[in-house]
C-alpha cells in the first residue's frame, strides 16, 4: 500500500486552528483550571482526619487538565512545525502557554499541601489504592515543593516566565523561521533555501564540496543573525539562572538532574567513559575520509553518507518500502511494536514530506486525550531515514505502553524517553546491516549506524561542554557572540579530540536545543538514553520473553529513579563505569567491523 507522508490532525480537532472543538477545549480548560484552583485552595491536609477521597478527586482533576493541556499544545505545535513561517498560530501558542502558567499556581499549592504531611503520613498515603500507581509522581511534587517560593512570589515568577524563559525561546523560533541562504549544487545551480533545509543538506548532501561550501554559507547566515541569537541565549540563560537561584538550586546542573531523576554520580560516570573512549573514533574518521576522497573530516562530514563503495551506490530510499521494513523488523523482537508502528502508518500519525517551510529537526509528541501520538520529521530518502523514523516510533511505542495507566505514571523523564527511541533505532540499523550479503552495502549501512554513535559520544558531548562553560561565564555577566563562538570552538575541539579539520563555531546559534525553555541542559539525556539502550539491547537478546520484559521496564520508567530502574530491571549500578563501558564496547565492535570490511575498498 501507499502511505501518506502527511499527518492527520483532524482526528484531534477538525478544521485546523479555527476548529470549533479546539476553541471549545480552550474555554473548557480555563474553567477546569479555575475549578481546580478553588478546590485546592479550600483543601487542608493538616487536619486530624484529612479527606483522602477529596485528595484523590484533586489528583484526578489535575491529570484531566494536564491531559487537555498536552493535547492542545501538541495540536498547535504540529501546526507551527508543519508551516513554520505562518504567524497565524503564534497567538494560540501564547494562549496555551498562559493556560499552563495559570495551572501551575494551583499545582504548586497542591504540592505544598503534600509537603505538610510528615514522612510517616506520606508513606501511609502513597500505599493507599487510590495513590499507589502515582506514588512516585506525588513524591516528586512533594520534593519540588521544597524549592517553591511563597505563593505570591512563585505565581509572579510563573507569570514572568511567559515573557522571560518562554518568551526568549519563542523569540528564537521567530528568528530561525526568517533565515535563508543561497545554495549552489554540484551543477552550479543556485537557489534559496531555509535554515531547516540547509541543516538537512549539511547532514546528508552527497557532494563533499557542496557540503563544505554550504557550511561556509551557513556560518555566514548565523554570523549575521548572531547579535539577535546571542541576546536571546544570554537573556534565556539569565532568566533561568535567576529562577534557579531564587528556588535554592546550588548548581546549574541540580535542576536538570532532578528533572531526569538521576544523580550527579551517574552523570559523571557516564561522561568519564565517553571521554575515555573518544580516541576509538579516530581510525573510523580517518577511514571515512579515505572513502569520501577527503584529506580529513570537517563538521559537515561527520555524518555524511558514503555515496559509492566499490560498485555499490546507495539508491534513494522509498518511504513505503522503509515503512514496511520497519514493521517487519520490529516484529522480530516484538509483535506489539510492529502492530503499533503499522497502526501509526495506517492512521497518518507521521508528517514526513520534504518541502520548504517546515521546522528543522524532528519530534514525537503524545496526544493524551486521544491516546495517540504524532511524529514530525523530514524524509529525504537517505540511508539514515529508516533509523530516524524508527527512533520516533520508539518514543511513541513507549507512550503507548503506558496509555492504560494514570497520566502521572506517563511522566517519564527525558533521559529515559530517549531509551525506547534509541532501542528501536538500533533494531532497524542492525536489521539493515543483516539484510544484505554485500560487503560494500554493509560498509555503507555500518557508517549510517555510526552516525548515532558519533552524535552521542562526540556531538552531544560538545554541546554539554559548551553549555557548562557558557553558564559558568553567564553567572558573571553577558557573554558576547565572539566569546560564544570561542567556547563552542573549544568544546568541539575537546569533544572530538582534535579530529575535525573544520569546525562549526556558530553551532550554539544554529542548534534549537540550546534555546528550549522547559528543559535545561537539553543534551546529556540523549547520550544517557543511547548508552542505556545499548545495555537494554544486549540484555534483550538474552531474554526468553523479551517483549514482556521490555514492556515491564517501560511501564516502570515514570515510577522510580533512573538508578532504581536500572537496578530493578537490569541488575546494574549506573554510578559505576562498568555498565557504560559495556555500551562503548558495542560501539567499538561496530567500528572494528567497519574497518575490517572497508579495507578492501581503499584504493
Amino acid at each position: 500500500m501507499s502511505y501518506s507522508q502527511n499527518w492527520d490532525l483532524d482526528t484531534i480537532y477538525p478544521g485546523g486552528i479555527d476548529s470549533p472543538e479546539f476553541q471549545t477545549k480552550l474555554t473548557t480548560l480555563a474553567n477546569q483550571i479555575a475549578n481546580f484552583s478553588r478546590a485546592v485552595s479550600n483543601y487542608d491536609l493538616k487536619q486530624d482526619q484529612p479527606d483522602y477521597q477529596e485528595l484523590a478527586r484533586l489528583t484526578s482533576q489535575a491529570q484531566t487538565i494536564e491531559s487537555g493541556l498536552g493535547t492542545v499544545n501538541v495540536f498547535v505545535t504540529a501546526l507551527i512545525s508543519a508551516d513554520y513561517t505562518n504567524p497565524e498560530y503564534r497567538p494560540y501558542d501564547a494562549k496555551i502557554q498562559q493556560l499552563m502558567v495559570t495551572y501551575q499556581a494551583p499545582l504548586d499549592t497542591f504540592s505544598r499541601r503534600l509537603a505538610t504531611l510528615s514522612e510517616a503520613d506520606f508513606h501511609d498515603l502513597i500505599h493507599l489504592p487510590a495513590f499507589f500507581d502515582i506514588a512516585f509522581h506525588l513524591s516528586t511534587l512533594r520534593k519540588r515543593a521544597q524549592h517553591l517560593l511563597a505563593p505570591a512570589n512563585e505565581d509572579l515568577v510563573n507569570q514572568l516566565r511567559l515573557d522571560g524563559l518562554k518568551g526568549w525561546s519563542s523569540h528564537y523560533d521567530t528568528i530561525a523561521s526568517t533565515l535563508s541562504l543561497p545554495f549552489t549544487d554540484e551543477n552550479g545551480q543556485t537557489s534559496t533555501i531555509s535554515a531547516g533545509q540547509a541543516l538537512n543538506f549539511l547532514d546528508g548532501y552527497p557532494d563533499a564540496k557542496v557540503r563544505a561550501n554550504l557550511l561556509d554559507q551557513y556560518e555566514q547566515m548565523w554570523t549575521k543573525a548572531e547579535p539577535l541569537t546571542a541576546d536571546t541565549l544570554n537573556h534565556l540563560a539569565g532568566a533561568r539562572l535567576t529562577e534557579q537561584k531564587a528556588h535554592g538550586y546550588q548548581d546549574v546542573l541540580e535542576e536538570p538532574l532532578a528533572l531526569n531523576h538521576m544523580s550527579k554520580a551517574t552523570l559523571q560516570a557516564m561522561w568519564q567513559v565517553v571521554d575515555h573512549n573518544k580516541e576509538m573514533f579516530k581510525p573510523y574518521f580517518a577511514r571515512k575520509a579515505e572513502l569520501l576522497g577527503l584529506t580529513g573530516i570537517g563538521w559537515q562530514d561527520q555524518v555524511a553518507p558514503l555515496n559509492q563503495i566499490g560498485d555499490y551506490q546507495p539508491a534513494p530510499q522509498d518511504y513505503d518500502t522503509v515503512a514496511n521494513f520497519i514493521v517487519q523488523n520490529f516484529a522480530k523482537f516484538s509483535p506489539k511494536m510492529a502492530a503499533f508502528a503499522q497502526n501509526a502508518f495506517d492512521n497518518h500519525w507521521l508528517e514526513v514530506e520534504d518541502r520548504p517551510g517546515k521546522q528543522p529537526g524532528g519530534w514525537m509528541e503524545s496526544v493524551p486525550d486521544k491516546k495517540e501520538s504524532r511524529i514530525f520529521l523530514t524524509f529525504t530518502g537517505s540511508v539514515n531515514d529508516a533509523a530516524t523514523i524508527a527512533h520516533e516510533l520508539g518514543h511513541a511505542f513507549h507512550s503507548d505502553t503506558l496509555k492504560d495507566l494514570p497520566l502521572w505514571r506517563d511522566d517519564y523523564a527525558m533521559n529515559i524517553a530517549e531509551t525506547a527511541s534509541t532501542f528501536a533505532e538500533l533494531l532497524i540499523a542492525d536489521a539493515n546491516v543483516a539484510a544484505t550479503d554485500s560487503d560494500a552495502e554493509k560498509v555503507v549501512l555500518l557508517d549510517a549506524k555510526m552516525t548515532n554513535s558519533v552524535a552521542m559520544f562526540l556531538n552531544i558531548r560538545a554541546r554539554f561542554i559548551f553549555e557548562q562553560a557558557f553558564y559558568q561565564e553567564r553567572q558573571a555577566g553577558y557573554v558576547p557572540a565572539k566569546r560564544l563562538n570561542e567556547l563552542m570552538d573549544q568544546a568541539q575541539q575537546e569533544a572530538f579530540g582534535g579530529i575535525l579539520t573544520k569546525r562549526h563555531p556558530h553551532f550554539w546559534s544554529a542548534k534549537l536545543h540550546f534555546f528550549i525553555d522547559d528543559v535545561p541542559f537539553y543534551n546529556f539525556p540523549y547520550t544517557f538514553g543511547y548508552l542505556f539502550s545499548l545495555g537494554i539491547y544486549a540484555w534483550a537478546k538474552k531474554q526468553p520473553n523479551f517483549e514482556a520484559a521490555y514492556i515491564d521496564l517501560l511501564r516502570d520508567t515514570a515510577n522510580m529513579s533512573t538508578e532504581d530502574l536500572a537496578k530493578k530491571h537490569l541488575g546494574v549500578d549506573l554510578t559505576q563505569p562498568d555498565f557504560w563501558q559495556a555500551g562503548a564496547d558495542l560501539v567499538k565492535a561496530d567500528i572494528d567491523q567497519f574497518m575490517d570490511l572497508s579495507t578492501q575498498f581503499i584504493k
